[in-house]
């Protein structure tokens, strides 16, 4: 796929990986519309890429007529739709059974609704749009939706059971999807990232920080949004990749805790 003139909606796009991937798909010469409940962080990418390129929703992805609405009025105003990259998401830390007993029910649902259920709402009400498209290359391709688990959903830590059960769902829809939009020339993929540095990593003592980046086999260190946002581009532009779920993690492999 040619990025340029070509329409993406980023979800979380406001921040942290889906901020770098509204960037590089910008420099790419796409339009992106952001789903972000951010709005002044929003405001601030708008600012830098400029409002001819980049547009922002308040979207809450758990909401079904909240995504419905959005990505109609994203078609309304670029014309079409051909990327979705599904960036937002919550963390939880809970055990399923310890000293403060079970896992709060409470701390489970937001964390399944957001991460597994705004993906999938996301990624249908895409797809519908998707297929309305005419064909953008020889392959009858409309469209890519590229949605993005964690090394978690393989070697969830302790505490992680919510938001590795999430990632784990995303790993596992990433075929089965495919399969499913395959007749429409709209392929479906997964970035698992590993440790990637954002601004959560930036409150961290130092101490912390670097036993983060020595569990990392090669290179010594977190990783970067731009590195995200490489491999995102480079699975929206190759029309061959399809149905995979790709690891960007330095090799590491979690440990327990």
């Amino acid at each position: 796929m040619d990025l340029n003139g070509k329409v993406a909606i980023v979800t979380g796009g406001a921040s942290g990986l889906g901020q770098g991937t509204v960037e590089a798909y910008v420099a790419k010469g796409a339009k992106v519309a952001i789903f972000d409940l951010n709005a002044e962080r929003a405001q601030a990418v708008i600012d830098n890429l400029g409002a001819d390129n980049v547009a922002f929703w308040s979207v809450n992805v758990a909401d079904e007529e909240s995504v419905k609405n959005a990505v109609a009025e994203v078609v309304e105003k670029f014309g079409a739709l051909h990327i979705v990259n599904n960036f937002a998401g919550i963390g939880s830390a809970a055990k399923t059974y310890g000293k403060k007993g079970v896992f709060p029910i409470e701390q489970w649902d937001p964390v399944i609704a957001i991460n597994l259920t705004g993906t999938f709402n996301v990624s249908r009400y895409a797809a519908e749009q998707m297929s309305k498209n005419e064909p953008i290359n020889d392959d009858g391709g409309r469209g890519v939706i590229i949605n993005t688990a964690s090394v978690a959903g393989y070697e969830g830590q302790i505490g992680q059971v919510a938001y590795s059960a999430t990632k784990g769902g995303v790993i596992g829809m990433t075929v089965p999807m495919a399969r499913d939009l395959s007749s429409y020339g709209i392929r479906v993929n997964t970035i698992v990232p590993g440790l990637i540095h954002t601004p959560l990593f930036e409150s961290l003592p130092e101490p912390a920080y670097q036993s983060l980046e020595a569990s990392v086999c090669y290179p010594k260190r977190l990783g970067k949004a731009s590195e995200i946002a490489h491999l995102a581009v480079f699975i929206a532009e190759n029309d061959y990749l399809n149905a995979e779920c790709i690891r960007l993690d330095g090799a590491i492999r979690m440990q327990p805790r």
